[in-house]
């Protein structure tokens, strides 16, 4: 089981019937932001990347936090570009899963 994912459960926190990190039935949605809504998989990738973002920023101290702060903002930039390219909205909730799975395996832990 992955780490993060592990994590999620042992949180307690829900993870069933997710939906995006962000209300869908909101009429100001942009096409990007509806497309995540109207495909499952994308869905779940967008709450999985919030769950472990929001996870991350409060382990760390504002400094810290203000970079990924700085960071999830240049992503959410990168992922607008997509547009409603499902592929490159994949990729890029790939790519910041997996940067956001780094930085959460580096962080120190006792033995």
């Amino acid at each position: 089981m992955r780490p993060a994912l592990f994590l999620v459960l042992a949180l307690g926190l829900p993870t069933a019937a997710p939906s995006a990190s962000y209300n869908c039935d909101l009429a100001t949605l942009n096409p990007n932001e509806r497309t995540i809504c109207a495909y499952r998989d994308l869905n779940d990738m967008d709450v999985e990347m919030a769950t472990m973002y929001r996870l991350l920023t409060g382990l760390f101290g504002m400094g810290t936090r203000g970079m990924m702060q700085d960071d999830q903002h240049a992503w959410l930039q990168q992922r607008m570009a997509c547009g409603t390219d499902t592929g490159c909205i994949r990729q890029s909730y790939r790519q910041r899963i997996g940067e956001l799975q780094a930085i959460y395996d580096r962080i120190d832990r006792p033995i």
